[in-house]
This record gives C-alpha cells, structure tokens and sequence, in this order.
C-alpha cells in the first residue's frame, strides 16, 4: 500500500466525524440559549431610545377614529400597536388592550398591517376597540419603518416622541406586568 493511500485512509475518520462535531456544536449553541432564561419575546431594537418614525397613516374605512399622525401625539404617552384581525396572537392579547384602555393618560393607536377594512372592523365590533386612532398599512410600508419583525408587535412612545420600549408577540398578563407596566411607569416618572 502506498503511503498516501494509508495517509488519506487516516484522515477519513475525522472527515467523517466533521458534520456530527458541527451539528453537536450548533446543538450547544441552542441549548445554551433555550436553558438561558432570555425572554424570547425581547428583541433587541435599535429603535430603542431613538426618535419614533414619522408616520401618516389613513385611517380604517368605516371607523369613526382618525388615522395615525405623528404630531397628534406629541406630549402624550402612546402605545403602538401593530395588529391584523387574520392574526390569531392578536386575539389572544386583545382583552389585556381591553383593559390598558381604561388608562385615560395613555394613548393606544392601533397599526392595521396587511388587512382588510371590513375584516378589521368585525374584529374590532366582536372583540371592542381598545384604540384612540387606528392607521392602515395596506401595504407594510410603515411596519418596516418601525421595524416591525411581524404581528403583533408594539411601542411605547413617549411624551418627547422617542421609543421607550418594544414588545415581539401577543402580550400575556405577566409580559404586561414584568415588562410593558414598569416601562410605563419609569414614562410617567415613577
């Protein structure tokens, strides 16, 4: 046998062993992350503490409420929130928005994405309409302006106008309390 046919019969072993080494590397990897204890629904946004994007919206057809413009909300504390009645997780976080409505010194201006108006209506008239202005995004334009990943997604602005916090996903009772309400209180100064 000749010596470089031995030496390449050597080398076979760890070729062969190469892609088992990556996939139980990568496998670390998410492990790592999954037993971490990182709130998946936290995604890091550069939007955070950065002026919130201008944004003019018209509003949903047949709905009484004004679209979404920017300077309607200068000096008031605004919740943004991106939804679409074909969105199961909207629903589901929906009563807790019930409930933020009842909070005269906040502002909840809704983000239609990528809807229909007559959709969004019998959403909003089964369900209610948490919203003070509601902005339709037929086209997704302004979710990418505010760098929406997908829906729902939501923004608490503040009074100066710059994004105080961002939550990915359908709020649960313990990402408002853990998250969105200490959020709104450090807003309000407390």
């Amino acid at each position: 046998m000749s010596m470089e046919a031995e030496t390449s019969r050597k080398r076979l072993p760890w070729l062969a062993l190469l892609p088992l080494l990556l996939f139980l590397a990568l496998a670390g990897v998410f492990l790592f992350q999954l037993l971490s204890g990182r709130d998946a629904s936290v995604v890091p946004s550069a939007l955070i503490g950065a002026p919130a994007p201008q944004t003019s919206l018209p509003p949903l057809e047949g709905s009484t409420l004004p679209g979404i413009e920017s300077a309607a909300f200068d000096g008031k504390l605004t919740l943004v929130n991106v939804w679409a009645s074909w969105c199961a997780p909207c629903r589901q976080e929906h009563p807790l928005l019930m409930e933020l409505a009842e909070d005269e010194d906040l502002v909840i201006a809704g983000l239609n994405y990528k809807d229909r108006p007559q959709q969004a209506r019998a959403f909003l008239a089964e369900l209610g309409n948490p919203f003070d202005a509601i902005g339709v995004d037929g086209s997704g334009r302004t979710a990418i302006d505010w760098g929406v990943y997908g829906v729902p997604e939501t923004f608490l602005v503040g009074p100066d106008g710059m994004i105080l916090y961002k939550h990915v996903g359908p709020f649960t009772a313990r990402s408002m309390r853990d998250g969105l309400m200490p959020a709104i209180e450090r807003a309000r100064g407390g």
